[in-house]
């Protein structure tokens, strides 16, 4: 091979290399600008009070990242924030970098800028709550539908008179990301157990299980009310999939995915914290035995076994604790 033959080879790969980065920016530009704005607005939020809140924001960046890990094609973290910022972090969040491929999220990005607003605002204060998360999305331009950006926020109580717990759809990229995430929030660790086995009660394909049903019908003096988070913030009628999982009264054709919805996350943390309501919630179903649950969660796990292959996560299945 001459010089020139070499030459003409060395720039015919560089001009490839530079295609594909080209394409990978294309790719994921919508990932990246979300999340490096969330990250820049969670980062102000937490700095407006002192820093009592920087356990959600090392959440939220393990989350983030963990998301980009899963993503097609993947996004590592200095894809996600710039230089500066990088280094920034690093020294502030390590245990983000060090676990985001090693150690599943607890729950979506979005998730943790709630519980920052709730923390901010007041639990006590819904209006106040739906209009703050409402602002971030039209001030940081987060479309509908757009990566890591949840469309939906629920309410639920245990009366008018009682505590409110909140909880947004998924926050997650494409359809697998958001499968991998409804799965691993059914695992001992992240939703209320109830909760977790309603979803469970259902494969992906929004079939329901032969098997096993977990599934519930909250109490008539619990209110479990849904919001949309763009535009005018108008209430939501439950989809066919929460009118399944927990007894709504709502749309019986369309749904999404069982777990997609805020209903999910509301209701669980209303369970976590109400063990009467829980208890009045409890499944009845015949099928609801330890053993076919065992099966249920087994079927999880391996979905999830067969996705951390794919992806070379390094270990089986521990959540992610923000450090302190």
């Amino acid at each position: 091979m001459d010089e020139a033959e070499a030459e003409a080879r060395a720039e015919t790969k560089a001009e490839a290399e530079k295609r594909r980065e080209e394409r990978f920016l294309e790719v994921t530009e919508h990932f990246r600008r979300n999340a490096l704005l969330i990250i820049q607005k969670m980062m102000k939020l937490n700095h407006s009070r002192d820093n009592q809140t920087i356990q959600l924001v090392d959440e939220i960046l393990h989350s983030i990242f963990f998301l980009g890990k899963i993503n097609t094609p993947p996004i590592s973290p200095d894809r996600i924030v710039n230089e500066g910022l990088y280094d920034k972090l690093k020294d502030s969040y390590p245990q983000p970098f060090e676990l985001y491929s090693s150690q599943l999220p607890r729950r979506s990005p979005f998730s943790c800028l709630l519980d920052m607003i709730v923390f901010l605002e007041g639990r006590e204060n819904e209006n106040e709550i739906k209009q703050k998360l409402q602002e971030i999305i039209r001030d940081l331009k987060l479309h509908k539908g757009a990566p890591l950006v949840s469309s939906t926020i629920c309410v639920s109580q245990k009366n008018p008179n009682s505590a409110r717990y909140y909880g947004v759809s998924m926050s997650t990229s494409s359809k697998v990301p958001r499968q991998i995430m409804i799965a691993a929030s059914c695992l001992p660790g992240s939703w209320d157990s109830h909760v977790a086995g309603a979803v469970m009660s259902f494969n992906q394909d929004k079939n329901k299980k032969s098997y096993f049903d977990g599934t519930i019908k909250l109490p008539e003096h619990v209110t479990c009310k849904a919001y949309s988070l763009h535009g005018e913030g108008a209430p939501m009628q439950p989809c066919k999939s929460c009118v399944e999982l927990f007894g709504l009264v709502g749309n019986k054709t369309t749904g999404y995915a069982h777990g997609n919805c805020a209903e999910v996350e509301s209701v669980s943390n209303l369970f976590k914290t109400d063990a009467e309501v829980r208890e009045q919630a409890r499944p009845t179903s015949e099928k609801f035995t330890d053993d076919n649950r065992s099966k249920a969660e087994k079927s999880v796990r391996d979905y999830l076994m067969n996705e951390r292959e794919i992806r070379h996560f390094s270990r089986d299945f521990e959540f992610y604790t923000p450090s302190e």
